[in-house]
C-alpha cells in the first residue's frame, strides 16, 4: 500500500510540471503588487530531476548585479512577522516548495525575479512592479469622488485596473470598505519577451515599456477609492449560559461599561514620543479598521494625506501611527480585521523627566530637520534682504548722479 501511494505521488509531481513545459528561451511574466503588500512567485517549470531550485534577482536585465535569493537549498523558512518595513530584501524571502515568497515589498524590489539553479540555468521568470503607497490618489464614493480618468495617447494608453472590493472592515456598527487600483499601459510596442496575461497589456513599471514611453506617464500614481459598508456580525455561543445576558443587563444599568472581548496588550509611552500600532495578523491587503475606545477612526478623516494634522493617521499598510504622543492619547485602541474586532492595545501615557534622546530617533531627526530647514530660510531671508538694500542704495545714486566709481561713494 505504501508503495502504491509513493507511485501515486511521484505521479501527480510529474503531471503538475508537465502542465507547464518551459519556455525554449527565458520569458517574464508581469506582475504588479502595491508597496508593504507580500507575494508568492511560483516556479511554475522546471526539468522533473531538478529536486530544488535556486531564485535570482536582477533589477534590470543584462545587468551584472544580480542577487541570489536561497541558501543553495530552496528551503529558507522566514517568520513573517518579525518582519519590517524597510528591511532588506534577504531577511524579507521565503522558499517553499519551489515557490518565492518576499514579505513587505517595497519599491526597489521591482525587477526580474528568475527560477532557475545554482549551476545558472534558468527556468522561469517574473517582471515584478512594484507601484508606491506614498502619495496614493484617495477616492471617496460616498462624496461623489471618482478615479483617475484614463489617459489616452496615439501609442498607448494609460488606466487603472481595480481590484474587488475588500470585505467591510466593521460589523453591526458603520464600516468601510477599500478597493485598490493599479497603473497598467495598453501599447502595441511592448517589448515580446515579456508575458502579460492580456495582450498588449502590462503595469505602468514593467520592463516591457520602451524606455521613450516610461517618462511620459511616471506622475501616474496608483489609487484607492473607499465607500461605506455595513454588514452583521457572526454570532459566538456563549460558553457559560447565562453569562452574556447577565453582563449586557449591567452594562444597560451603568453599572458596568461594555467591554469587548478580545485579548488586550498593555503599553506604556513616554509623552511626546512616536508609536506605530499594528493590527495582528493583519496585512496591507486586509480589511482593517481602528477604534479609540468608543470613537470610531474612519478613513474618511484618518487617512494619511486626508487632513491637515498628521500627528494621528492611518497608513496604507493598515498601522495606526501615533506622533508626539499627548496626554489625550490615553485610552484603548481596538483593531478590526475582515469585519471582527480582534485585540486591543490600552495605552498609557506617562511623562519621563530624564531620557536619553539618540539621533536615530524619530522626533530627533524630525527636529534637526526643522532646525535646519528654518536655518536655510533665514540666510534666504538674510541674502534677499541684502541684495535688496544694494539695489535701492545703488539706485539712489543713480538718480543723485553720482559715479559708481567714485571711491567717496562706499566710504
Amino acid at each position: 500500500m505504501a508503495d502504491v501511494l509513493h507511485a501515486f505521488a511521484i505521479m501527480e509531481k510529474e503531471d503538475v510540471f508537465k502542465k507547464t513545459p518551459c519556455p525554449a528561451f527565458l520569458m517574464f511574466e508581469n506582475a504588479a503588487y502595491l508597496a508593504d503588500m507580500s507575494f508568492e512567485l511560483p516556479c511554475n517549470c522546471k526539468p522533473e530531476e531538478v529536486a530544488s531550485v535556486v531564485w535570482y534577482f536582477q533589477k534590470n536585465m543584462g545587468s551584472k548585479q544580480t542577487r541570489v535569493l536561497t541558501d543553495f537549498d530552496g528551503t529558507l523558512i522566514v517568520d513573517s512577522s518579525s518582519i519590517k518595513v524597510g528591511s532588506d530584501m534577504f531577511r524579507r524571502f521565503s522558499i517553499r516548495m519551489f515557490s518565492l515568497i518576499v514579505f513587505r515589498v517595497q519599491v526597489e524590489d521591482s525587477g526580474h525575479y528568475i527560477c532557475g539553479t545554482k549551476r545558472g540555468d534558468f527556468f522561469y521568470g517574473y517582471d515584478v512592479d512594484v507601484q508606491a503607497s506614498k502619495g496614493i490618489d484617495v477616492a471617496f464614493e460616498d462624496r461623489n469622488q471618482h478615479p483617475q480618468e484614463d489617459l489616452g495617447e496615439t501609442q498607448f494608453t494609460v488606466f487603472t485596473v481595480f481590484w474587488d472590493w475588500t470585505t467591510c472592515n466593521r460589523c453591526d456598527v458603520r464600516g468601510e470598505q477599500r478597493r485598490i487600483g493599479l497603473c497598467y499601459i495598453k501599447s502595441a510596442f511592448l517589448l515580446r519577451r515579456y508575458h502579460t496575461t492580456t495582450a498588449q497589456v502590462a503595469s505602468c513599471g514593467s520592463k516591457s515599456i520602451p524606455k521613450q514611453f516610461r517618462g511620459i506617464f511616471q506622475h501616474r500614481k496608483a489609487e484607492v477609492v473607499i465607500r461605506s459598508c455595513t454588514k452583521p456580525c457572526r454570532r459566538k455561543k456563549s460558553s457559560k449560559k447565562g453569562e452574556a445576558s447577565i453582563s449586557d443587563v449591567i452594562s444597560k444599568l451603568g453599572e458596568k461599561p461594555w467591554v469587548p472581548d478580545v485579548p488586550v496588550q498593555f503599553h506604556k509611552q513616554s509623552l511626546g514620543s512616536g508609536l506605530i500600532i499594528s493590527c495582528p495578523g493583519a496585512r496591507p491587503e486586509h480589511a482593517v479598521a481602528w477604534d479609540k475606545d468608543f470613537t470610531r477612526l474612519y478613513l474618511t478623516r484618518y487617512l494619511v494625506g486626508i487632513n491637515g494634522s498628521t500627528r494621528v493617521f492611518i497608513d496604507h499598510g493598515n498601522h495606526l501611527h501615533i506622533r508626539f504622543a499627548q496626554l489625550t492619547d490615553r485610552g484603548t485602541y481596538y483593531c478590526w480585521r475582515e469585519g471582527q474586532m480582534v485585540a486591543g492595545f490600552r495605552l498609557s501615557v506617562v511623562y519621563e523627566s530624564r531620557r536619553r534622546r539618540s539621533l536615530d530617533d524619530p522626533e530627533t531627526l524630525y527636529a534637526i530637520k526643522v532646525i535646519l530647514t528654518s536655518y536655510v530660510l533665514i540666510t534666504i531671508l538674510f541674502a534677499v534682504i541684502h541684495v535688496v538694500r544694494c539695489c535701492l542704495y545703488a539706485f539712489r545714486l543713480f538718480n543723485d548722479g553720482v559715479p559708481f566709481a567714485n571711491p567717496k561713494v562706499w566710504v
